[in-house]
């Protein structure tokens, strides 16, 4: 038993280490989606109204590809899915290339699109990290894996002078730089999974537990088999509107920051100040989202799951108080940019581990496709209307939004926390 349990130690270990050195290259490729998004949206199709647009894609992209992602690893293991979706995102930094080079906006949404598969497997990556881990430390592994994304998601945005010397080697045009760059990161990250995630974490929990493989059904079976399991269980259903309201409000707000900035910054559209500001803003904010992932990991492993998600959901309401009654004071909106980050983490770590806690091993993988597609399809959403929603009331009005968001979800966190303790405390039913 104890040799059994150590053997399951050290395998856990070289999964955590596989998927945090991973992660840190693959998140190279959404930092410069997000950073230069919403400025070649407007450029290349002459609106700002379409904005979000690029933002809309990647977030989609990472919703439609969570369910398929999802059957791969119940058929092939989490190794195959992962390193699938980043040969995509992969090809889709090309096309963002190509999109740049040309000036066609199809092909600029096409790729981010793609892209956003490397979202969707960086979602994926975190709950892998479970598949074998101790309940004691889930909530630990799992933002360990979260936090790697800081090196590459932070640099990701900063790749603008770098990737403008890179593009005037090879002759293209300045902004598709950074995009060669992700590339470059996501192939190395794909090599990472698909050489060393072995033993594959989920076979082996399936190994474990002794239960045979999953059919993995059609995409639609899959997405109901997710919605049953995580409607029929309150914790599970809680951890799922957490991680998508925070997820919604964080795309929302930080998809049109850049805009916003280029709007009162003072410079001229496309300058390299406003961009290098840009790029400095969303760096703090996806620091912000990962760099403390540990401390939210060990918060929810000391303090409770429940508790951090509600600590995570005020932290989004003192975000979207600064933006929204501070829009043309950049050090407050950059402030709120990076408790937005900070609440995000906090919903999302605590959110993701809460889910995986609430459920049985049988039951946790089309609940996490189902919570994945959910949650980046919010994100898409939130996008796609945060740009209408700035041209109609501007900066401010997207925050008053996505605050009346944070409180309806809250109430009803509230609501099934006050339920799920009635029913602990409840004594047994007579027979």
């Amino acid at each position: 038993m104890n040799t059994a349990l150590s053997a399951t130690r050290t395998t856990q270990s070289r999964i955590v280490r596989t998927l945090a050195i991973a992660q840190i290259f693959s998140g190279l490729g959404s930092g410069s989606t997000l950073a230069l998004g919403s400025i070649l949206a407007v450029d290349l199709s002459g609106s700002e109204a379409l904005a979000g647009s690029v933002n809309t894609a990647l977030t989609l992209g990472a919703a439609v590809s969570a369910i398929p992602l999802s059957q791969l690893a119940l058929a092939r293991g989490r190794r195959i899915a992962l390193t699938t979706g980043l040969t995509a995102a992969i090809a889709g930094t090309a096309l963002m290339v190509g999109a740049v080079a040309t000036g066609l906006f199809a092909l600029l949404l096409a790729g981010a699109f793609l892209v956003g598969l490397a979202t969707a497997v960086n979602l994926q990556a975190r709950f892998a990290v479970t598949d074998l881990a101790e309940p004691s430390r889930r909530g630990r592994d799992l933002s360990l894996v979260v936090w790697a994304i800081t090196i590459g998601a932070v640099a990701g945005p900063n790749m603008v002078y770098p990737g403008a010397v890179l593009a005037g080697w090879l002759g293209i045009p300045a902004q598709a730089g950074p995009f060669l760059i992700s590339a470059a990161g996501m192939v190395i990250g794909a090599a990472i999974v698909g050489l060393f995630l072995r033993p594959d974490p989920l076979l082996t929990r399936r190994a474990i537990d002794g239960s045979a493989p999953q059919p993995s059904g059609s995409s639609s079976s899959l997405w109901r088999a997710g919605w049953q399991i995580v409607r029929e269980h309150p914790t599970a259903r809680g951890a799922v509107i957490a991680v998508v309201t925070a997820h919604a409000v964080m795309v929302a707000v930080m998809s049109m920051t850049p805009l916003h900035i280029q709007h009162h910054a003072g410079h001229a559209a496309g300058s390299p100040d406003t961009i290098a500001l840009i790029g400095f803003t969303i760096s703090l904010h996806i620091a912000g989202m990962y760099a403390l992932s540990p401390l939210m990991g060990w918060l929810t492993d000391r303090l409770g799951a429940a508790p951090t998600v509600l600590a995570g959901m005020a932290t989004l309401m003192a975000a979207v108080a600064l933006t929204g009654l501070l829009p043309g004071r950049m050090p407050a909106v950059t402030a709120g940019l990076i408790l937005l980050g900070l609440g995000w983490s906090a919903a999302t770590v605590a959110g993701s581990t809460l889910l995986v806690a609430s459920l049985t091993s049988s039951q946790r993988v089309p609940a996490q496709g189902f919570s994945d597609a959910t949650m980046s399809l919010a994100g898409a959403v939130g996008s796609a209307v945060a740009g209408p929603v700035m041209g109609l009331v501007g900066y401010s009005g997207i925050s008053t939004v996505a605050a009346l968001l944070i409180a309806a979800s809250t109430i009803v966190l509230l609501r099934l926390s006050t339920r799920a303790a009635r029913r602990e405390t409840a004594p047994p039913e007579r027979s």
